[in-house]
């Protein structure tokens, strides 16, 4: 498996989450993918999305679904 390109990620913390710093920071300015990663562990692991599928997983919070 191929790592995508990360490097020009602009990673961002969610204003909502709290200063004890447990949160994910998402990087949504990927043309081709969305990046998130533990806020805690900046140089870790990465999951990546899709745009539609990030959108898809951010809808289904909105409506309770996940």
């Amino acid at each position: 498996m191929i790592s995508p390109d990360l490097s020009g990620a602009e990673f961002r913390t969610p204003t909502l989450s709290g200063a004890n710093n447990n949160c994910v920071e998402v990087a949504t300015n990927l043309p081709e993918l969305v990046a998130v990663r533990d806020s805690k562990d900046p140089f870790g692991p990465a999951l990546t999305f899709s745009h539609p599928a990030w959108n898809n997983f951010l809808t289904g919070i909105r409506n309770g679904e996940i």
